[in-house]
C-alpha cells in the first residue's frame, strides 16, 4: 500500500510524496492514522543537513497525534479507533533509562546507542519513520502511547507529544523557582512554552530574547514578559545591567540554528563546529554568578571557543539533554484540563499535509508571521 508524506530527499529537499504504507512489525506495535502533525524547529536540523545519517526517503517528523488503526498481538489497554498521542522519543519502558525517568536515553530503541530513538531523525536515532504522514508505526506500545483525554482536541494536545514536556523539563532544570529572574532566549515555540511554565512556577521576572520584531511582539501580548532584540543590543551584557548581576536562571531554546558568524558557517560545513554557539554566548553573560543555565535547543557534537572557564570561574551549573518526555505528559495533560497551561496561541497555521512543502517554507523563512504550523493529513 501507498500513503502521502513529508520526505528528505537530501539537504533543503524535503517533498510531499508517495512513500509505502507502515506495518506492523513486532506484536507490541501500533499502526496510528495520523490527525494532526506539526513542525519542530528541530525539524530543520534534518533539513539544513545538520543530522548525519538521514537516509533519502525517511519520513520526517515527530510530533503527531491520531487515531489507532491496527493493534499487534501483545499491546493492551489500547483499542482500534482510540485517540491518542505519541511522544517524540521512541522508548521502551522497561530499560534502566525508562525505569529512572531518562526515557530519551532508552537503551533498547537505538542500536547506535548513544541517545534513545526518536521518529523522523534518521539512522543516528535508530531509523523510525516520523509522523508528518497519513499513517505511522508506534513501537513499544504499551509505554509509548498515552490516550487524548476525550475534552481535549489535537491542538490542545498536539504539543503534549514534545514541546510542552521540553519546554517544561527546560524550566525545571533551569531550577526556575517562586522569585526567580528567569531569561528564555527563543521566541520560537519552545521558548514561547517556556515562558509560560516560568510564570506558572512562580517566575518574579521573566526576559525573552530574539532576533524578530514579531516573535518578540507575540511573547510580549501573551505572556506579558520583557523582550529583547539580539540585534538591537548586546543581549547577554544587557540583561546582566537591567537584572543588577544577571538572572537566575537562563533558558537557550534556539541550540545551534542560531543566528551564525561567517566561522561558524564555514566549520559547520567542514563539521568541525556543530553550528552556531552564539545563543549560548548570551547565556554565558546573561546568567548571575551561582545561576543555572539549561540548554533545551538541540546542539551539534563539538564546538571551538566553548567558555568552560568562565563558567566554571562563575560556579555557573549547566544543564541540557533530550527532554524524557514521557515523564511529564500526565502532568501536562492534567495542567491542561485544569486551564493552567494554553499552548494554542502558538499555533499561527494550519495547512492540510499536501501542502507541507510550502509550510517548511514558511516555517524556516519565519514568513507571515509564523510561529508554528500544524499540518493535517
Amino acid at each position: 500500500m501507498i500513503m502521502k508524506a513529508m520526505v528528505f530527499n537530501g539537504i533543503k529537499k524535503i517533498s510531499y510524496t508517495d512513500t509505502k504504507d507502515p506495518s506492523i512489525q513486532k506484536s507490541d506495535d501500533l499502526i496510528v492514522r495520523v490527525t494532526s502533525a506539526s513542525i519542530c524547529g528541530s525539524d530543520l536540523h534534518v533539513l539544513h543537513g545538520f543530522i548525519p545519517h538521514v537516509k533519502h526517503g525517511t519520513v520526517i517528523g515527530h510530533e503527531a497525534v491520531g487515531v489507532v488503526e491496527e493493534i499487534g498481538k501483545e499491546v493492551h489497554g489500547i483499542k482500534k479507533g482510540d485517540r491518542i498521542l505519541i511522544p517524540f522519543a521512541v522508548s521502551c519502558g522497561h530499560c534502566w533509562y525508562c525505569q529512572h525517568d531518562l526515557s530519551s536515553q532508552c537503551e533498547n530503541s537505538n542500536s547506535e546507542g548513544k541517545t534513545g530513538g526518536v521518529f523522523g531523525y534518521g539512522e543516528m536515532f535508530g531509523g523510525y519513520d516520523g509522523g508528518q504522514a497519513e499513517y505511522i508505526r508506534v513501537p513499544f506500545a504499551n509505554f509509548m502511547t498515552r490516550k487524548i483525554p476525550e475534552n481535549l482536541t489535537d491542538e490542545q494536545s498536539l504539543f503534549v507529544t514534545d514541546i510542552l514536556p521540553a519546554a517544561l523539563w527546560g524550566t525545571e532544570q533551569a531550577d526556575v523557582k517562586k522569585g526567580s529572574k528567569v531569561v528564555v532566549i527563543g521566541c520560537g515555540p519552545v521558548g514561547l512554552l517556556a515562558q509560560k511554565w516560568a510564570w506558572y512556577m512562580g517566575a518574579e521576572r521573566v526576559i525573552a530574547v530574539d532576533l524578530k520584531d514579531y516573535r518578540l511582539a507575540h511573547a510580549q501580548s501573551f505572556n506579558n514578559v520583557e523582550t529583547v532584540n539580539a540585534n538591537e543590543t548586546s543581549a547577554g551584557e544587557y540583561i546582566k545591567e537591567i537584572t543588577h548581576g544577571g538572572a537566575d536562571s537562563v533558558i537557550d531554546c534556539v541550540g545551534m540554528e542560531a543566528k551564525m558568524s561567517p566561522i561558524e558557517i564555514a566549520e559547520t560545513v567542514l563539521r568541525v563546529q556543530g553550528g552556531s554557539k552564539s545563543a549560548f554566548d548570551i547565556a554565558s553573560r546573561a546568567v548571575r554568578k551561582g545561576g543555572t543555565i539549561s540548554l533545551v535547543g538541540v546542539y551539534g557534537a563539538k564546538y571551538n571557543g566553548f567558555p568552560l572557564g568562565d563558567l566554571f570561574s562563575g560556579n555557573i551549573t549547566l544543564k541540557m539533554g533530550q527532554c524524557p518526555a514521557h515523564s511529564y505528559i500526565d502532568k501536562i495533560l492534567s495542567v491542561i484540563q485544569s486551564g493552567g497551561i494554553d499552548a494554542t496561541d502558538i499555533i499561527t497555521h494550519t495547512l492540510p499535509l499536501s501542502e507541507g512543502e510550502q509550510a517548511y517554507t514558511l516555517f524556516e523563512q519565519r514568513k507571515d508571521g509564523c510561529i508554528k504550523v500544524v499540518l493535517k493529513p
